[in-house]
């Protein structure tokens, strides 16, 4: 029995439920989004794992073990038999609810410490597209949620303003700019109202496409008003497991 005692460890939080990160482990389209056009994978014991990769090189395995959403266990290997024959490595990948959403946790153990090496790289790049392309599904309606933003700070009304803020915010929402050290929705609701008797009349708007990043949110923005001096920045969101708003970070243009 080879012993599989040269281990590789990687983990990363994904701002997305559990149970809906365990379907890129489950599904095959999805398992597909973030291995290559044409991996598949049968999520029962015994079922078969292929990974085809962008290149054309293919890994093939079985998932020894299984147990939605927490864990699921499969021997990794290559189909030419190089650098590690099938089955002769085994990739635990364990899933746990945190506050921020989930963290994933790989473990791959091998026979050959050279080989383990060559991996390193392999899953940082990996775990870095995998969380990208959960936080790309889960946060589908993000740049909706920053338009109805920026238009809540131009909304005259009060209780469509709160409403919205309602909606799109978490309730420990924090927000930090040139002018403004915020902390909890109820804060952010005061703020709102004060923006409508100091300087009411301003349109703030989104400037250009955004940016997404495993659920950081980068997005230019402008303000204009009638008769009134422009104003511009970016502003950086971070977004909840749920889609809301969790922070905001605000730079002005000079």
């Amino acid at each position: 029995m080879t012993v599989l005692d040269q281990t590789l460890d990687r983990e990363v939080t994904i701002r997305a439920p559990r149970d809906l990160v365990f379907r890129f482990f489950t599904d095959s389209p999805r398992w597909a989004s973030w291995w290559g056009a044409g991996s598949t994978i049968d999520a029962r014991l015994n079922g078969d794992v292929l990974i085809r990769y962008p290149g054309g090189t293919e890994a093939v395995g079985k998932v020894l073990e299984i147990d939605p959403p927490k864990k699921i266990v499969f021997s990794y290997g290559y189909a030419k038999g190089v650098p590690i024959p099938a089955g002769e490595s085994r990739v635990t990948i364990q899933l746990d609810a945190v506050r921020e959403g989930t963290r994933v946790h790989v473990h791959h153990a091998f026979a050959d410490a050279a080989v383990r090496q060559q991996h390193v790289q392999g899953w940082r790049y990996q775990l870095s597209l995998f969380s990208n392309v959960v936080s790309n599904e889960v946060h589908a309606a993000a740049d909706a949620t920053v338009d109805a933003w920026f238009a809540m700070w131009s909304e005259p009304r009060a209780e469509q303003r709160h409403r919205e803020l309602d909606r799109i915010a978490a309730s420990d929402i924090t927000m930090q700019d040139r002018f403004s050290a915020i902390q909890g929705v109820d804060d952010v609701r005061a703020h709102l109202d004060a923006v409508q008797v100091h300087m009411p009349g301003y349109v703030l708007r989104r400037d250009g496409d955004a940016r997404h990043c495993q659920g950081q949110v980068l997005v230019k923005w402008k303000a204009s008003g009638e008769g009134k001096p422009s104003m511009s920045g970016t502003n950086v969101f971070q977004l909840a497991s749920d889609g809301r708003i969790q922070s905001v970070m605000g730079f002005w243009d000079s």
